[in-house]
């Protein structure tokens, strides 16, 4: 798309991690050596700036509606009938629902969410705060058993994120539309924790960017259905923080526009390909979620005290041994896993302005 130097330059920099547990000295990670000796490609962005950047790329060819939602699908084999809560009736050649872990699309088309939803146990808050801890380019992380608590900088804006994590045995119940409710099981979660999280607690009922879910996977046997397809968390999210879901979702994106472009006038074709595609590479991205929650989430003691020696011990290992790590590691694997098709002859770099049909 040509977006590579842009998304480079909005990258957030973030270049120092330190790490605490109670009663230990802090550990220190120089993130631009550890990052460098992985990839030259690995680039951490906030999903604020990728928005805007995709969004700026394409509102000259692509129609948006904010501030609706849809009501009704009706696929009747020669396209789909689309109704809104606000808008009129439209009729559409495809459908692609690429709304989240909780698609609307998915809903209505798929059927309901709970019998696709695998928890794995765990749960995630962010908002931004001021930066009262002059935190600019670091990243502090605090560990404990089932529970973490960070906060880093964000150049952009001049504020600081909050971030917060923990376990639970049985799943919570509550409204994920509920932004007061979250913001409650937050504050009632870490109000005995200490270290920095009374300061950060105490900015969390006035956020009005609050983010909280669980850590859930979304499992389907399909993610299309005639013309009507999923892409992204709102197929396959191999769960929030744990599985690489917003890589995993730009290559599934590439893949799915590549091949319906291939299938030209055969949408339904062109979304069973894609299926085909990427399967591989989503079974390996699911497969991860529960290690990696043993990382960020620490689930014993010993975890809490191997987590900070292994990121401390990281950077200094010889670049090729660092590559070799992370190559051996579900990320790297999974990511890894699907060969790119190059579909460079379909491009069409002047797009027409969209034009649904009847509109």
């Amino acid at each position: 798309m040509g977006l590579g130097e842009a998304v480079h330059e909005a990258r957030t920099r973030t270049s120092q991690l330190i790490l605490y547990r109670d009663g230990k000295r802090p550990i220190s990670v120089d993130l631009d050596k550890l990052t460098a000796g992985i990839s030259s490609q690995h680039v951490e962005i906030l999903r604020g700036e990728l928005t805007q950047l995709l969004y700026d790329a394409t509102r000259e060819g692509v129609e948006y509606v904010f501030g609706d939602s849809i009501a009704t699908l009706d696929d009747d084999g020669d396209g789909v009938n689309v109704t809104f809560e606000h808008g009129e009736p439209r009729r559409f050649d495809l459908v692609i629902g690429a709304d989240g872990m909780h698609s609307m699309v998915r809903r209505l088309a798929f059927g309901p969410e709970e019998s696709m939803r695998r928890p794995l146990g765990g749960y995630l808050a962010v908002y931004s705060m001021p930066d009262e801890l002059l935190l600019r380019n670091r990243m502090l992380l605090h560990l404990k058993v089932g529970r973490s608590a960070s906060t880093y900088g964000v150049r952009q804006t001049g504020q600081a994120r909050a971030c917060f994590l923990f376990r639970r045995a049985e799943e919570l119940q509550y409204d994920y539309r509920d932004t007061e409710q979250q913001k409650r099981i937050i504050a009632d979660e870490f109000a005995d924790y200490g270290w920095e999280v009374p300061r950060l607690l105490k900015h969390l009922d006035a956020a009005d960017d609050f983010y909280f879910d669980s850590i859930t996977q979304i499992t389907l046997d399909s993610w299309q259905r005639g013309r009507i397809g999923l892409v992204g968390d709102a197929g396959y999210c191999p769960g929030p923080a744990v599985g690489g879901g917003t890589s995993l979702a730009a290559i599934t994106a590439y893949v799915l526009a590549g091949e319906l472009a291939a299938a030209r006038s055969d949408l339904p074709s062109g979304l069973r390909n894609y299926e085909q595609k990427i399967r591989q590479l989503v079974d390996r991205s699911r497969a991860i979620g529960p290690t990696v929650m043993k990382t960020i989430i620490p689930g014993n003691a010993f975890a809490v005290r191997a987590v900070p020696i292994g990121f401390a011990i990281l950077p200094h290992l010889p670049a090729w041994l660092q590559r070799r790590v992370w190559s051996s590691n579900g990320v790297g694997k999974a990511l890894g896993s699907l060969s790119l098709p190059d579909y460079a002859d379909l491009v069409v770099t002047s797009p027409a302005p969209f034009r649904p049909r009847g509109g």
